[in-house]
């Protein structure tokens, strides 16, 4: 019998990525979605067309983790066996500007989750496995280099903050509970189907535009800022590892490797024979009150009880993007060629 698995944030690039997943090892996924009055659910687009009417395995569901009956109305009527918790605000300069949005999404719908997933449980005798997506970013001001499950924590924005409450009620809800509940406190990870708001998708789309000749200039903040990259696709195989312990823990997931932002824009503007340079533009706006200097993570616990590890590394990643980009640049060219206004 397939296991039935339910993912908040399914539209995401994480929740694409674990959908897929989850669907080639035969589960059963639900995701749950924000009612939007714009499609969003591009990214899943694929898993769609690839169902079969007689067997519909990808099923959507509309829900608010900040309405804490939407998440217990989404338990009954799934009964999952494992449940993903990739919703919330997920862009930390944006929290400085939502800080209390992001504090409500990220920290109150994670503990309205966990409730329902406790309730649940209590009420059917279900054993019901929990992830909890942490974040690098609660290492913030960081102790060590590099970061792993025992390096003290010092958030530096609002998003971090919210991340860390969501990281110890989990904590809590095993401990106080016996709930099975894990936090994988994943470190940057990116790919084509990253949001373009993001410092790299946003390098990645913008090299494609302007070798394309259809943007001019690139803005960007902080290109000092250190950042530990990998691949989401990887990633996510560590989040359903962490489900399928016999005992629930807390990983750090990351590549080990750490690079910065310009170094990421070297790589990606040399791949189509461009100088950054003469491309790129300092914006203060861009710039966080608080920044977060360097995050790198050590995952030797992952590999050694996951045996977990990446496969893809920043060049790589930075070249996969840029492709996916070119790609998507060329049909833009193409529309504005044939005289359709973008």
């Amino acid at each position: 019998m397939s296991k039935v698995a339910l993912i908040t944030g399914i539209t995401g690039q994480d929740g694409s990525y674990l959908a897929e997943l989850l669907l080639s090892k035969d589960y059963e996924v639900h995701g749950m979605m924000r009612r939007s009055s714009v499609f969003t659910t591009e990214r899943i687009e694929h898993l769609y067309q690839d169902q079969h009417e007689d067997d519909v395995r990808l099923k959507l569901h509309y829900g608010d983790l900040l309405d804490p009956m939407s998440a217990r109305r989404m338990l009954s009527e799934v009964k999952p066996d494992e449940v993903y918790n990739l919703g919330g605000q997920t862009h930390v300069r944006t929290s400085f500007d939502q800080p209390i949005y992001t504090a409500e999404a990220v920290a109150m719908g994670t503990v309205n989750l966990l409730e329902a997933v406790r309730d649940f449980c209590d009420s059917t005798g279900r054993k019901v496995r929990f992830y909890q997506a942490s974040s690098s970013e609660m290492y913030g001001k960081v102790a060590e280099i590099p970061q792993t499950e025992k390096t003290p924590f010092y958030p530096r924005s609002p998003y971090a903050c919210a991340k860390l409450h969501a990281y110890w009620q989990t904590v809590n809800y095993r401990e106080a509970y016996d709930l099975f509940t894990c936090n994988g406190i994943l470190f940057n990870h990116e790919s084509p189907r990253r949001g373009e708001t993001f410092v790299t998708r946003k390098i990645t789309r913008a090299v494609a535009r302007i070798k394309l000749g259809l943007q001019e200039k690139l803005f960007l903040g902080n290109l000092d800022a250190k950042r530990d990259w990998g691949f989401a696709g990887d990633y996510v195989e560590a989040m359903w590892l962490m489900l399928q312990q016999d005992e629930s823990d807390d990983y750090v997931v990351a590549t080990g490797r750490c690079h910065s932002v310009r170094e990421f824009l070297v790589e990606a503007f040399s791949y189509l024979d461009l100088d950054w340079q003469e491309y790129v533009e300092f914006d203060a706006r861009y710039l966080r009150p608080t920044e977060v200097d360097l995050l790198q993570g050590d995952a030797s616990k992952a590999h050694k009880i996951l045996h977990w590890s990446p496969t893809v590394f920043m060049p790589e990643l930075a070249r996969m993007m840029v492709d996916a980009d070119m790609a998507m640049a060329e049909r833009e060219l193409a529309l504005v060629e044939a005289g359709f206004a973008l």
